[in-house]
């Protein structure tokens, strides 16, 4: 069955602007109806680490918080600790990095609640009962919420293709433990002649798993944690994995905890898309490279499968825009997000969570004017 896709685009007028636009697309998405009296609502997004200008515009953060006080409901602003070594690795740092990228109260009028508290051991197990995961880590205060909103920066990824509701929740909503489950069969390795020595990746390496000995690096398999950070970070593309073997249960353990995050909530989730600065990589890193399309709209959906889905369809129809990082697929029509990394299968992710009953790749695209 097909499930609903909600779109509008970015054209404006003197008589309405995209922030009324917004408000009618959360309308036609149910937002008011779910969202009950006094519900604890969290919306869940990505502050953007520090360096990085891709993510979502905190204005358009604000009117969606508007939007959840007008129905009655309680709303805050989270995401969970991260892996790697940067500016989001603890509640402290987290949060000054989100005032500093422009989520504070001021501007936002929503408090910050970070769901896997101080260092991110703040967490709830959720029985899910899938091949990869009997029981997911999810941050406490996402599991403790009566209604969550997935706010995503829609974009690439180097290990799942691309980055949409889907990474949002069930990685993003992981606690540290959590992320480490889902990480823990990628194992990178340095490709020696490749390698100049350089020690970029020493410094993004949570785990000080990487040395430089006679300018060669070389990762220690025992303390790697396979957060997979030193891959997109080498400039002489020297960092690699076993694509084939360790991407796909990669993908299935995320849509595994994705499960999790959405179980006991599956009417009290709305997902929006945000299609802008549709850039090659993760909001993780602490820059952003030109975007590899235009800005298409922003999508809501009830459905965290169907609204990727039409994420990544939107994305592929649209030409690459010149000077940008894709030298493959540029045309209409072709696959971006394999043009960026081919050996990842990234609609194995949406066909194991259609699979697992999460939602459907099959929608219908309903335009907002």
């Amino acid at each position: 069955m097909a499930s609903k896709v909600y779109m509008m685009d970015f054209r404006a007028n003197p008589k309405e602007n995209l922030y009324s636009k917004l408000a009618k697309l959360l309308e036609a998405a149910g937002l008011p109806k779910a969202v009950g009296e006094r519900d604890l609502v969290a919306v869940k997004l990505h502050f953007g680490e520090m360096g990085n200008t891709a993510f979502i515009r905190p204005v358009f953060i604000r009117q969606i918080v508007g939007m959840v006080k007008a129905t009655g409901g309680i709303p805050f602003l989270t995401d969970a600790n991260t892996l790697y070594a940067g500016t989001r690795s603890d509640s402290p740092t987290h949060i000054k990095t989100a005032v500093e990228n422009g989520f504070g109260y001021s501007t936002v009028e929503a408090p910050i609640i970070i769901a896997d508290g101080l260092r991110g051991r703040s967490e709830t197990a959720v029985e899910v009962n899938h091949k990869h995961c009997k029981e997911v880590y999810i941050g406490s205060e996402i599991v403790n919420s009566d209604f969550i909103i997935s706010a995503a920066h829609f974009k690439g990824h180097e290990l799942s293709g691309f980055g949409g509701a889907i990474k949002n929740l069930g990685m993003g909503c992981a606690s540290r433990r959590g992320k480490l489950v889902q990480h823990s069969g990628v194992a990178p390795k340095v490709v020696r002649k490749k390698c100049v020595g350089c020690g970029d990746c020493l410094s993004h390496c949570s785990q000080k798993a990487i040395t430089v000995t006679d300018k060669k690096a070389s990762i220690n398999k025992d303390t790697c944690i396979g957060c997979g950070e030193c891959i997109l970070i080498c400039q002489e593309e020297a960092i690699n994995i076993a694509w084939s073997k360790s991407i796909p249960t990669f993908l299935k353990k995320m849509i595994e905890y994705t499960a999790g995050v959405v179980k006991g909530k599956e009417k009290k989730l709305i997902n929006i898309n945000f299609l802008t600065d549709i850039n090659p990589a993760c909001d993780c890193y602490a820059h952003n490279d030109a975007p590899l399309v235009r800005d298409i709209g922003i999508l809501a959906s009830v459905d965290p499968i169907a609204i990727d889905q039409a994420s990544t369809d939107l994305v592929n129809q649209e030409h690459a825009l010149p000077g940008c990082s894709l030298t493959a697929n540029q045309e209409a029509g072709g696959d971006k997000f394999k043009g960026l990394y081919p050996y990842v299968d990234w609609p194995l992710q949406l066909e194991y969570a259609e699979s697992l009953g999460i939602g459907s790749r099959t929608y219908d695209l309903v335009k907002i004017g």
